[in-house]
Order: structure tokens, then sequence, then C-alpha cells
């Protein structure tokens, strides 16, 4: 009899693309409403919760032998499982170490630790690329683009960790990269004032749950003396992709910042 758990529920989008890219995907038997990663998983598997809001009875009702949280965001719920008797795993991924790691611990839950880190090692050499195309570009050009990533408008919230780092692998430098390092996001809340100040040269917005809107950004007051307004270099990398803690943020968000940094 198995000891590796047979019945997981994942309450955020990232473990259910791994699960699925190691091939474990029958082990899903419950999934967050908010998951995009695989498309699939959104017709194959049922919906049990939200994000932080949800019915615990819906989860338990699909007899979990281990359910898969992110972060304090889900420190509820995760609690409230916990007292329930059901095994729980949360992950606090920040950083892109912290996306290889978790890929290699959801690996290890279900016995499939060799694909994991074969995965990784795919992610790695991503990695590694993009570096040497940044690189290459920074010798030909002697340039480093200034980059503004904007998380949420009202209020302004800076990227998060692991897209200020992607930033960085991708050639650019974030301008907030300082206040990337908080968990927080109430300490990723630069003004307007200090938006204006940094000048930075591209603007990357990616607005969870809509679509940024730069015609709203070149509105604001002060602004049409940032460069990257002045110069219409303002681009979106949706949120599902870049700010998502899995192996898509390296995937494809390495590639569109690379392209949006050649433009």
């Amino acid at each position: 009899m198995s000891r590796l758990p047979q019945r997981i529920v994942c309450l955020t989008t990232e473990t259910v693309e791994v699960l699925y890219a190691l091939g474990e995907q029958d082990r899903i038997v419950g999934i967050s409403g908010y998951t995009v990663r695989p498309p699939e998983a959104r017709k194959e598997k049922p919906k049990v919760f939200a994000f932080t809001s949800g019915d615990i009875e819906k989860i338990l009702a699909v007899q979990p032998d281990l359910v898969l949280t992110f972060s304090d965001l889900q420190s509820e719920i995760s609690r409230d499982l916990i007292k329930a008797g059901v095994p729980v795993y949360a992950f606090n991924t920040r950083s892109v170490e912290d996306i290889l790691g978790m890929v290699e611990t959801v690996g290890r839950l279900v016995g499939a630790e060799a694909r994991a880190l074969a995965l990784v090692s795919e992610l790695e050499v991503q990695i590694e690329r993009t570096q040497a195309i940044a690189a290459d570009r920074f010798a030909r050009t002697g340039k480093r683009p200034r980059v503004y990533f904007e998380e949420w408008d009202e209020p302004l919230i800076s990227g998060i960790r692991w897209a200020s780092e992607l930033i960085e692998i991708a050639g650019g430098e974030d301008v907030f990269a300082e206040r990337a390092r908080s968990p927080l996001a109430k300490d990723r809340r630069p003004t307007p004032e200090e938006v204006i100040a940094a000048a930075p040269d591209i603007i990357i917005g990616s607005w969870c749950g809509k679509h940024f809107r730069p015609e709203r950004v070149a509105a604001r007051p002060g602004w049409e003396t940032i460069p990257a307004v002045h110069n219409g270099k303002m681009h979106e990398i949706k949120s599902a992709v870049i700010l998502t803690p899995g192996p898509v943020a390296i995937s494809e968000g390495l590639p569109a910042l690379l392209e949006i940094f050649d433009l």
C-alpha cells in the first residue's frame, strides 16, 4: 500500500501546473477556482475553493489526503483543514529559487523526484540562456533598461521578488528592487512621486484580475515626464504568467521580458 498522497487538493494554480507537468494529475481531486494552468485542469477537476474564501466542506467532500496551499494568504483555510485532520503543505514561494524548490518538493511528495529534477534542470537551462542573451545585449548596447513593474494600480504596488529577479535575469534593472525583497505587499507601495523620480525606461503592468491600461498610466499627473511614458514603452505581461510562482513564470515570463527589452 502506497504511503504517498493519492487524493490531492491544490488551492493555487502553480502546484496544479507542476503535477500535470510531472504526469501526476490523476492524484488531483480538487482545485482553486482561480486555476488557469494547464487549461484542461479547469475542465477536468472540481473547483472546491476560491483563493482566500470558500466552503471548507467542499474541500472535505472530496476526501483529500493532502492539501497544497500558498503563504499567509491561505493561513486561515490551512488552519481549519489541519483542525479537521487533513494534512496540509503550505508553500511560501517568493523567489525564483523558491519556484524551483517548490517543483522539487512537489515531486518528492508524490514520488516523482526524478521527473521533478528534470523539469528543474530544463528551467535552469532557460534561465542560463536568458542570462547569456541579456549579457550579449549589454555588450552591444552598454545599457540595462530601468524597469518599473506595476503589480497593482490602486494603490500602486511594485513587483514581488520573483518578478524583480526575472527582470534582472532578462537584463533589466528593477527600479524598486529593494522593495521587492519584502514579502508584504504593503512594503511595495511606492508613491507616484517616487516612480517619477526613478525615471524608468520601461513600465510593465501586470494587474491581477484585470487588463493593464497604459493610457491610464500615461494620464497620471506628472507621469508624462517619465521616459517610459514619454516614449510609449509601456507593456503588459499577463498576471497569470509572471505573477504565478510556478514554471510558467520562467518558461513564458522570461521570453516575454526579453521581447519587451529588445523592442
